[in-house]
């Protein structure tokens, strides 16, 4: 180390100067001209020296290296250069005990940031591992600077930080058992000052692990230990200690937690809390009271006249421009926005338990709130009070309402009149829903949801390339709105235009990956574009989101059985009629699936179910019957067979079955039957010969007064219910060519049909074919057994 040497100057005799004899203390300054002293030493005063040769005396300046040698002429050299180049540095020793404990701490800092700047990145694993690596090399650290150097020359902030990272990392990591024995490492070790605020932390632990009497414990013990100067930190814990009390319903306490901090220094969370706290125990008037404190508290902002110019200075309006969207201002209206969420909440929160009713409580809100500096929010919560009459289904109260702010400035306007399309869309009333959507995009034409409701009206009048239109205004506004996202969608469905509707649900799904109507959406267009595979991977995704969707488990079961797969078709039919057990073209599928598979008693149940759900259809009990007889229970076919007759006694199928068991029984009621079925026999013919005589223009009989038709306008007219498939499996004999159809009007439609457009029909099975190929139909009748 460099020492300070206070050298002594050197004196010699032939350096003192001797001509002090002449010095004059007074100067005539009119005789300065001809002074030749003074103006020698004008001349010399710039460095030189007088042209005698006189030396000054080097004493004062020898320590600094200065010598009487240094004469005129002679070159000045006062770092002493010319006695040559330095000698080389000495090379530092990388083997030395201190350059490796230097490059040893150096990497531990660097592990130490690399974890902190990969936890900022959201690499948790990542992060942990530096820190666990820097962990490790601080202790080797430690091991060898004992070594070397006293205990106390450790460096303990190295040790507090590497440690203090550690814990966070494994917090971060959800690793909450290492993080708390870290934690208690730092805290229980006397040489880190301060330590006792990370109790804090460990009582963050504590409240995730929902460990609520620690977590208190642990926030009242760092309470105690921070000083009073530190105010804020002491108000943060106590709002932390008012949550962890709401939490365990001690709100008693979490209200004296909140009203100490509303006193000291108030802030939005816990003003809000405090309203939440006075919710729970239904105290009306501290309730009124606390949210007249959440308005008051001050938001510490600019307001927007600041950026307004006040004059047309080019520099200052310039200026004006850079400040508008800087991150001070957008840090002013994210505290802005979250003022106003909490207040709108709040009143929301209030409003139906303040007053007698709710109105009157929105009511007493929108005083409080244009008496306060957050007067744009009354609009907004009259606006949510005609909301709250939608809820309760008070339709005209919600139109009233509305209404009012028809006169209002035009965001309002255009708020209110986008709810009051809305409503008149949901009514049907498709004209005032249009003229409210015109009101609300002339009041605000960047408005996305006015320009949605406006595209959904012209939709419903059939318009869907305008509809379109609007739809994509609504997204160049905002490229967010997923309704217009999701209408145009189907507008392009409506277009045939299956590629762009297919691209439109695609980045609907890449904003809302859990959004079944847009899974099942993709899965129809897909569907509709002639790609079974890629339709059930869509649907087995819908599936995953909502399991016990009984009409997404029967379309993908439907598209199994088009693939040609019956056990995965099985598989998902079961499901769906599990969970629906209602649906007919379920039923129906189920039932064939058995017929098909000689599993004749056990498609008996879901006819039977059938027959209940339609008691109208014979069909199905005939059905039911058939099943009976096909499995070798003749005497309950038999006894089915009767019951079927009494309750339709023109059913020309059942009573050739009654008379084809009859005579295999040996009944002596078989002649009856025969006798009732010829008669029905006769009243056919005439029924086909008047048909016949009122034939249409188009050659369709009209339809028979219990519904059905003959069997030769059957074949002609090429129209026909969709309940008709099974009607051929319900012929007696092979003989005769006429089914039999319901005496009712119409057979309702129980199959799943897309709003959107038909669905594709799904393929008839194996089992349904053989059905239609009179698969239950019997050996013919003798013509003996058939009366005359």
């Amino acid at each position: 180390m460099m020492q300070n040497v206070h050298l002594a100057p050197e004196t010699d005799e032939d350096d003192l100067y001797s001509g002090y004899n002449d010095y004059n203390p007074t100067y005539d300054t009119e005789e300065l001209e001809n002074d030749t002293a003074f103006q020698q030493a004008v001349r010399t005063s710039h460095g030189r020296r007088p042209p005698d040769g006189v030396t000054r005396p080097m004493t004062a300046v020898r320590a600094a290296g200065f010598t009487k040698g240094a004469l005129r002429g002679s070159a000045f050299d006062p770092l002493g250069q010319s006695w040559g180049p330095a000698p080389p540095l000495e090379a530092r020793s990388e083997d030395s005990p201190e350059e490796k404990i230097r490059q040893l701490e150096k990497k531990v800092n660097e592990l130490v940031e690399e974890s902190c700047i990969a936890n900022s990145c959201g690499d948790l694993k990542l992060a942990l591992e530096k820190a666990k690596d820097a962990g490790r090399k601080e202790r080797v650290l430690v091991r060898q600077r004992e070594q070397v150097t006293r205990p106390e020359n450790i460096n303990l902030d190295l040790t507090y930080s590497v440690l203090f990272n550690l814990a966070s990392q494994y917090s971060a990591n959800e690793m909450y058992a290492e993080a708390l024995n870290t934690y208690q490492v730092i805290v229980k070790n006397k040489m880190f000052s301060n330590a006792g605020r990370l109790k804090v932390n460990m009582g963050n632990i504590y409240l995730k692990q929902r460990n609520y009497s620690k977590a208190i414990k642990f926030y009242r013990m760092a309470l105690d230990q921070i000083p009073s100067v530190h105010k804020e930190m002491r108000i943060k814990i106590m709002q932390n200690i008012g949550v962890t009390f709401i939490k365990t319903g001690q709100y008693s306490d979490a209200i004296s937690s909140f009203e100490h901090i509303m006193s000291m220094a108030p802030n939005l969370k816990a003003g809000f809390n405090l309203i939440l706290s006075y919710f729970a125990i239904g105290d009306r008037e501290k309730m009124k009271k606390s949210f007249q404190k959440l308005i008051a508290v001050p938001l510490e902002i600019d307001e927007d006249d600041k950026y307004i110019s006040p004059s047309d200075d080019p520099h200052t309006n310039l200026v004006i421009e850079a400040i508008k969207n800087d991150h001070l201002r957008q840090m002013e209206r994210e505290r802005k926005a979250m003022a106003e969420k909490y207040i709108m909440t709040a009143a929301k929160l209030i409003a139906p338990v303040i007053e007698t009713s709710f109105a009157v409580g929105y009511d007493w809100c929108v005083e409080v709130v244009k008496a306060s500096q957050y007067v744009e929010l009354a609009n907004d919560l009259e606006i949510n009070k005609a909301i709250t009459y939608l809820r309760q289904k008070d339709f005209n109260q919600a139109v009233e309402t509305l209404k009012m702010f028809e006169k209002k400035d035009s965001r309002v306007k255009s708020a209110a009149a986008t709810n009051l399309s809305f409503l008149y869309y949901l009514e049907n009333e498709f004209a005032q829903a249009s003229s409210y959507a015109d009101l609300a995009v002339n009041s605000d034409r960047y408005n996305p949801s006015a320009l949605t409701n406006k595209g959904n009206t012209v939709f419903a009048n059939g318009d869907y390339e305008k509809a379109a239109e609007f739809y994509k205004e609504a997204l160049r506004n905002d490229c967010s709105c997923t309704e217009a996202l999701y209408n145009i969608g189907l507008t392009y469905k409506k277009l045939n235009r299956l590629d762009e509707a297919l691209d439109c649900f695609l980045k609907l799904h890449a904003i809302l990956r859990n959004s079944a109507q847009v899974l099942y959406q993709i899965a129809n267009v897909y569907e509709l574009m002639e790609d079974p595979s890629q339709a059930m991977e869509w649907l087995m995704q819908l599936i995953s989101v909502v399991p016990t969707d009984s009409r997404a488990l029967s379309k993908l079961g439907g598209l199994y059985d088009s693939e040609g797969d019956k056990s995965q078709a099985f598989q998902y039919y079961y499901e769906s009629y599990r969970y629906f057990p209602s649906n007919i073209e379920v039923i129906e599928w189920l039932g064939a699936y058995y017929i098909d598979t000689q599993f004749c008693e056990k498609a008996i149940q879901y006819f039977e179910r059938a027959s209940l759900i339609q008691p109208t259809q014979v069909k199905w009990q005939l059905m039911v019957a058939s099943c009976f007889r096909r499995s070798g229970n003749y005497q309950k076919a038999l006894d089915t067979y009767k019951d079927i007759h009494r309750k339709f006694p023109e059913n020309v199928e059942c009573l050739r079955f009654l008379v084809r068991l009859c005579t295999d029984i040996g009944l002596k009621e078989v002649q009856e039957y025969a006798t009732k079925l010829k008669r029905l026999e006769k009243m056919k013919e005439i029924r086909e010969q008047r048909i016949k005589s009122g034939r249409d223009s188009s050659g369709c009989p009209r339809g028979r007064r219990d519904g059905s038709a003959g069997s030769d306008s059957g074949q002609n007219c090429s129209a026909g219910s969709k309940g008709e498939r099974l009607s051929a499996q319900l012929r007696a004999l092979p003989g005769t060519d006429e089914p039999y159809e319901s005496s009712s009007n119409k057979e309702p439609d129980a199959s799943y049909v897309d709003p959107l457009g038909p669905q594709i029909e799904r393929p008839k099975t194996a089992a349904k074919k053989r059905m239609e190929e009179d698969d239950f139909a019997d050996e013919e009748l003798g013509d003996d057994l058939l009366p005359e």
